[in-house]
């Protein structure tokens, strides 16, 4: 999961440019303003009607949209695999695709000493004495690449029709031939036949479906920024509208368990930047800083993660519904977790670039430097956003929760599995009880 703010062609700009002889022109504070500006609005966006399309998901039969619900369980063990997915990746990129310095200077030699048994050639650097494994063709990073562009072509042509179907049903005429069609695979037979797939669509469906495929072939073929954020927006709107805490409780697990998974991966190692870079996905949001330059071939990114859009997205999200069950007429916490999220993201920012312009050589820039580096270890221009965002999302709401003195109802307000027999049985013998009384009150008077 990708889990981080970052400005990544700014920071190897130098080290590009002295290998090359050619330097990138730093980005101007337009620019700089105007690209994490836009990050901030496109963040803000999904979490927005995320959770408001949340609320209706959560009401809503429909089994196509029906919502995953996540347990103390399922939290506590995420951080876990996310952690072994990303080691996963990044070594496999890190074994199979070094970096061009390893392999510029021996690659002619490798080719005549491949090994004929294996799939892969070790070659021993004589002067550094250094291991370098290379990839024969099969594991072409062209190729891997292209098969991941082929999976989220399709994952991305679901999520963005998903999507935008809610708006675009308001520009079809009333006469349009809306026919209903259903998705269903199943496995087994008689007592034990189990759904695997049962997905209910329409044509206006098959319109979306349609308008979100030219999006998909623009991005299959020239992985623009824009249609790679369009497909970002999707995944992230989709996750905070379907992925759904089922306690207060469950959530600080979660934003607790990744907080510390980010701070590892981005300060502690260069896992998360390496796969980010190396990963062409849209799993992340990117806006160019030179933009006002270049116009919409630019190419000097600053990026967010989608891991810091939907994990805190389905939080604020359960508040939202947390404030509906209190029947106030008032969204206090959605509000309040909102705001949180806009200053943790903004503090992210500002820390980034508090960093980036402490690299001097002054005895004060020193000294700011040495203070950093014991807090928070070794400099870089990727910075954890969860770091800043988890403890303002999550204390923000928890104060205002003490002030009015309704800690208790956040931290017991409980959603059931919607997929769960139990809880659909449990849930229609109260609706059955609920109006089984209110048939008695009505005879009673």
């Amino acid at each position: 999961m990708d889990s981080a703010l970052s400005d990544p062609h700014n920071g190897s700009a130098e080290a590009g440019g002295a290998a090359n002889g050619t330097a990138r022109p730093p980005s101007t504070p337009e620019g700089i303003a105007l690209a994490y500006g836009s990050l901030l609005l496109m963040a803000l966006l999904p979490i927005f009607f995320g959770a408001l399309r949340s609320v209706r998901c959560a009401r809503g039969k429909n089994a196509s949209d029906m919502p995953e619900t996540i347990t103390s369980r399922d939290a506590a063990r995420f951080p876990i695999i996310a952690s072994c997915t990303l080691l996963g990746l990044y070594l496999f990129f890190k074994v199979y695709f070094p970096s061009k310095s390893c392999t510029g200077s021996v690659l002619k030699t490798w080719k005549t000493q491949k090994s004929k048994k294996g799939k892969t050639a070790v070659l021993q650097n004589p002067t550094t004495r250094d291991n370098h494994r290379f990839p024969v063709e099969i594991f072409s990073q062209e190729y891997i690449n292209l098969l991941l562009s082929m999976y989220f072509f399709v994952l991305g042509i679901l999520a963005l029709s998903h999507t935008i179907s809610p708006f675009m049903n308001k520009f079809f005429p009333a006469n349009f031939p809306n026919r209903q069609y259903q998705l269903l695979f199943t496995q087994g037979s008689g007592e034990n036949k189990e759904e695997i797939i049962n997905y209910e669509f329409d044509a206006k469906d098959l319109v979306c479906l349609g308008l979100s495929s030219i999006v998909g072939v623009w991005y299959l073929l020239r992985k623009h920024w824009i249609a790679n954020n369009l497909f970002g927006l999707a995944f992230s709107l989709n996750g905070v509208e379907l992925l759904h805490l089922n306690n207060v409780s469950t959530g600080c697990i979660l934003l607790g368990g990744l907080f510390i998974y980010d701070v590892f991966w981005v300060f502690g190692t260069n896992v998360m930047v390496t796969v980010a870079k190396s990963f062409e996905a849209p799993i992340k949001l990117v806006f160019p800083q030179d933009l006002l330059e270049k116009g919409l071939e630019a190419d000097n990114f600053a990026m967010l993660g989608l891991g810091d859009i939907v994990i805190p997205g389905i939080f604020i999200a359960l508040l939202l519904r947390f404030d509906i069950s209190l029947k106030k007429n008032t969204h206090t916490y959605f509000y309040t977790s909102f705001a949180a999220y806009i200053f943790g993201l903004g503090l992210t920012i500002f820390i980034m670039h508090i960093f980036k312009h402490a690299q001097g050589t002054s005895h004060r820039e020193a000294t700011f430097e040495l203070i950093r580096r014991a807090v928070y270890g070794p400099l870089t221009l990727c910075q954890p956003a969860l770091l800043y965002l988890v403890p303002a999302c999550i204390g923000f709401p928890v104060l205002v929760a003490l002030a009015k003195g309704e800690v208790t109802e956040m931290f017991s307000y409980e959603e059931s599995n919607p997929k769960d027999p139990a809880a659909v049985t449990e849930g229609s013998k109260e609706g059955t009880e609920t109006s089984a009384s209110k048939g008695l009150e009505k005879k009673e008077k």
